[in-house]
Formats: C-alpha cells, structure tokens, sequence
C-alpha cells in the first residue's frame, strides 16, 4: 500500500468518525466541547453541566480517544453540583382543566388550539412532533384516529389511538375541512384565525405556547410556566394518576430511560390522595388509556 492510499484510507476514517456525532445538533456539541475546556463550571446550572458532559463525553471520544465518563472524579463533581438543585420544570394541565377549555372556549378563536391541545396530550407529543404532522400521518378509521409519528427525536417511531370521546374527533373533522384546497404541503397544522386557516403552516413558536394560551383563557396564575414541554408532562401524569404503569408510560410517550420518564411525572396532589386511598383503603385505579407502539406492531 502506498502513501496516498494510506492517506485516503486515513481521511475517510476520520469523516467516518466525525459523523458519528448527530447531525442536527452537532454544531452544539462542538459548542459545548469548547465550553467545557474553556470555561469555569460554576457559571452554569447542574442540569446544563450534566447536559454539556453528555455532549462532550462524545467530542472527546471521537476527537480525542478519551472516554470520561471512567472519571470517577467528574462524576462525583457533576453530583454534588446538583445537590439541593430543582430544575424548572413546566407546569400541566390537569383533567378538569382540559375539559373546561375544550367545552367554553370558542372554536372561532381557538379551535387550532383545541386540536393542538387535543393531540399533544393524547400523545405525550414534543412541540417538534405537532409542528411536522402530516395530513398524511392521520387515519380517521371512524370510531377513532390512528395517529402515526415515524420520525421522533428519541428514534422511536410511535402510534397512538384518539378515541371519540367527548367532542374531540368532531374538533379535529371540523378543523381538518376549513383547510384550503390550493395548500402544496401536507403539514397539519396550519395559522387559525377568524373561523378560517391560512395555507401557512403553523412555526414550532406558536405550537409551544398552546399550554400557556390555555392556561391564559383559564386564567391560571403563572401563564409563563405552562411551557412546551406541558403537554407531555401533562400526559405523563395523567397516565400515571390514572394507576399506569411505568413501562407503559415509556412506551406511550416513546421514552428509552425510566429516570426521564419518571421526571415528566407531575407529583400531583391526586395522585397523592389515590396513594393514599390504596395504602390505607385498598382501593386500585384501573388504566384507561390504550397505546401502540410501532416496533411491536410490524
């Protein structure tokens, strides 16, 4: 073998490697992995430490051959930065909560909202996932909607069954046939006003404050805290207040770690009392939510 194949060799190992960091956020990584060596840790927060060591562990063992997380060290240190530490978290919707707003609010206002609301909890859905649904991801099969995500951010393509109940798959009929038929795209979501959609398709900013819209029209105290992230807790919590189980609750929301799961996990005051009920009463809650995951069905 001579030089230049050597060289070539060489060079196309190293793109290999460069490539195994993701390709969405690698210019984070980077970011972060010259943070890290550059800047003094006591300026952030534990949760963006523990955030910025996962992306850096990456680099390093990519760029430089070096795994820290055998840094027995590192670890201690990351740990005890995050005693005593609460990360702010997104308040949830609850129940109750819900219904009132899908039965007062007027839908010439807010039925972009209601069909937002509608899905994210339903599917424990990430502000991402609503902003790229498709007309094309949903089949209204009747007596329900199956919903498919086949791209997610945790990789896990998911499927989740709307049932009719209530009003809810009359909302999502009624916003489906106000759509323009001259629209090019296929995006779901589309810029709701006056009773009539747009053919712009609605931006991950405004589908990130359906929570906090909601939770204004209820006029609820701390509007700003009902964050992106609500409709996914909310749902989280609302499985697990209804007597769910765990791995259920992963499945659902497409969730690899127990411990993330676990987070998204409101600790409400109802499922204290339903707690407190099976401890001293022994009375038991039964699941009522159905999910699909994709893997398991093909």
């Amino acid at each position: 073998m001579n030089n230049c194949e050597s060289e070539e060799i060489v060079e196309a190992a190293n793109i290999a490697i460069s490539n195994l960091l993701p390709t969405k956020s690698r210019s984070l990584y980077d970011i972060a992995y010259n943070r890290f060596k550059n800047e003094n840790a006591k300026n952030y927060k534990s949760s963006t430490l523990w955030a910025q060591y996962s992306m850096v562990k990456s680099c390093l063992i990519i760029y430089d051959n070096i795994d820290i997380s055998k840094f027995p060290k590192l670890i201690a240190f990351l740990k005890r930065t995050g005693d005593g530490y609460q990360a702010e978290i997104s308040k949830i919707l609850t129940k109750s909560e819900i219904d009132r707003f899908l039965s007062s609010a007027d839908d010439k206002e807010f039925l972009m909202i209601k069909v937002g609301l509608i899905l994210g909890i339903a599917g424990a859905c990430q502000t991402d996932e609503l902003v790229n649904l498709t007309v094309d991801d949903i089949e209204d099969v009747g007596s329900s909607l199956i919903v498919k995500f086949p791209n997610t951010k945790t990789k896990i393509p998911r499927i989740f069954v709307l049932t009719d109940v209530g009003n809810m798959l009359e909302l999502f009929r009624k916003y489906l046939s106000l759509r323009p038929p001259h629209v090019k795209h296929k995006r779901l979501f589309l810029y709701y006003k006056a009773g009539k959609c747009s053919s712009q398709p609605v931006g991950k900013n405004t589908m990130g404050k359906i929570p906090s819209v909601v939770a204004s029209y209820l006029k609820l105290p701390d509007v700003a805290c009902y964050t992106g992230h609500c409709l996914r807790r909310s749902s989280a919590t609302l499985l697990a207040d209804a007597g769910v189980d765990i791995t259920t609750i992963k499945r659902h929301a497409g969730w690899k770690s127990t411990t993330v799961a676990e987070g998204y996990v409101e600790n409400s005051i109802e499922n204290k009392t339903k707690i407190a009920n099976q401890v001293l009463v022994g009375t038991t809650t039964s699941a009522i939510t159905k999910t699909v995951n994709v893997s398991e069905s093909t």
